[in-house]
């Protein structure tokens, strides 16, 4: 949530949806801002967070700034709601030279709840607040690798005992790190840890990169020359990369997501506009079973694949989010579409734990919060009190601004409800009031 200063605004726009809220003096009523539906922001005017919108939010920082991340599913337990929080990321960075390039650990703790909003107190209570502001302060510590050229996306799974990164590189190499060894490297910065595994068959860089949740080391890779590489492991802690790529993309591979149901199934999407389904059981010139070639308006950036229900959600250079109910995915024709975004859509996950729930970041600069269950209520008045509510999607649950250049967001499986994210700004997260 965010004020813009000069005239006042508010976030809260009625059940279910809450957006940027603006502080701008006391001039006028309260009044919604959200991009590319009404003014812009005038000269002088800034975006202010609204605390009371947010039930956690903190920003962080690590030099250069990171394309991709992922969550590191922990041994603190899951469905953690107790504040403060404490939790681990593993990202790649994106420096201005090759030399400069981290794979980084880090872990984010002591992670308290926005403050209430202040009320009248003695000046006691004043007093006790300085006193706890140290104790609530939050923490970040790095383990830092270097790694020669930009990391385009990174993806986290368990082989075992051992967290693994899988890591595509700008140099157009996919490695494989063990992460455990990350940690060794705090107390000494000059150590270099190496990947387990590496392959450069793709002849070029890629994105795509997905990890099956079925079938413990079983690897997706895509790139952006049209082809998808299956890596298989092995005995020892190794790899064998198929050399067949699978073919039927005619541009970019832009994302990858295995069936969470099916071991053998997964779903790509390109720049080609189309969203595939494949099943590795064929051979690669064959695997692709399902095709919807013009699922959007140009290019289909990200895909995610509801772990709850039988729903592929797609987001594309058009600014649109589609769901896809795949028991009807020959028809070519989502199941719903929504246009929020003004600019591309960066990323797209489903909530870990609410079948309905989604997230999506954009090049707008928004990260936005749905609920597909929502449905407004036409004798609640809500219209009436801000027309401009009629226009929004009654399935928009909440809308954050106050990043730049958003690159890519993920729900913590372990943490109901907290967002993070990844931004030219840094890390930010956050658990809004809505979910």
């Amino acid at each position: 949530m965010a004020a813009r200063k000069g005239r006042r605004h508010t976030c809260e726009t009625g059940e279910p949806m809450e957006a940027e809220t603006y502080d701008l003096g006391s001039e006028g009523p309260s009044q919604v801002y959200l991009p590319g539906r009404g003014p812009p922001l005038g000269e002088g005017e800034e975006l202010v967070m609204d605390e009371e919108a947010y039930v956690l939010y903190h920003r962080a920082q690590t030099g250069a700034p990171c394309l991709s991340f992922d969550i590191v599913r922990d041994h603190l337990g899951d469905n953690r709601t107790e504040l403060p929080l404490s939790l681990y990321l593993c990202a790649g960075t994106q420096a201005e030279s090759a030399q400069s390039n981290r794979l980084m650990m880090l872990r984010m703790h002591n992670l308290h709840g926005t403050r209430p909003p202040p009320s009248e107190g003695s000046d006691d209570e004043d007093d006790e607040d300085e006193e706890d502001e140290e104790e609530r302060k939050p923490q970040l510590e790095l383990a830092m690798v270097p790694h020669y050229g930009g990391i385009n996306r990174v993806r986290v799974s368990w082989l075992g005992e051992e967290p693994v990164a899988g890591v595509w590189s700008e140099k157009g190499q996919v490695e494989v790190f063990a992460l455990r060894r990350l940690l060794q490297v705090v107390d000494d910065p000059q150590a270099r840890v190496k990947p387990i595994f590496s392959f450069a068959g793709h002849m070029g860089e890629g994105f795509a990169l997905d990890w099956s949740p079925r079938v413990p080391g079983r690897l997706l890779t895509g790139d952006c020359q049209k082809n998808i590489h299956l890596w298989t492991p092995t005995d020892g802690g190794s790899w064998n990369v198929d050399q067949r790529p699978f073919v039927g993309h005619t541009r970019s591979v832009e994302d990858l997501q295995w069936s969470p149901t099916e071991d053998t199934v997964f779903a790509s999407c390109s720049a080609d506009a189309s969203i595939r389904i494949w099943d590795i059981r064929a051979a690669p010139g064959k695997a692709c079973m399902l095709t919807t070639a013009a699922a959007h308006d140009g290019d289909v950036n990200v895909i995610s694949w509801s772990r709850r229900e039988p729903f592929l959600l797609s987001g594309g250079d058009d600014g649109t989010l589609k769901v896809w109910d795949l028991r009807q995915f020959k028809s070519g024709s989502p199941v719903a579409t929504f246009k929020q975004h003004v600019a591309p859509v960066t990323s797209v996950e489903w909530h870990p734990q609410d079948s309905g729930v989604f997230a999506a970041s954009g090049a707008d600069n928004q990260i936005t919060q749905w609920d597909l269950a929502v449905e407004r209520d036409p004798e609640s008045g809500e219209t009436e009190t801000d027309p401009g509510l009629a226009a929004l999607p009654q399935q928009l649950l909440f809308v954050h601004q106050g990043e730049t250049d958003l690159k890519e967001l993920h729900w913590h499986p372990q943490c109901p409800g907290v967002l993070i994210s990844t931004a030219l700004s840094g890390f930010t997260v956050f658990r809004t009031i809505s979910v």
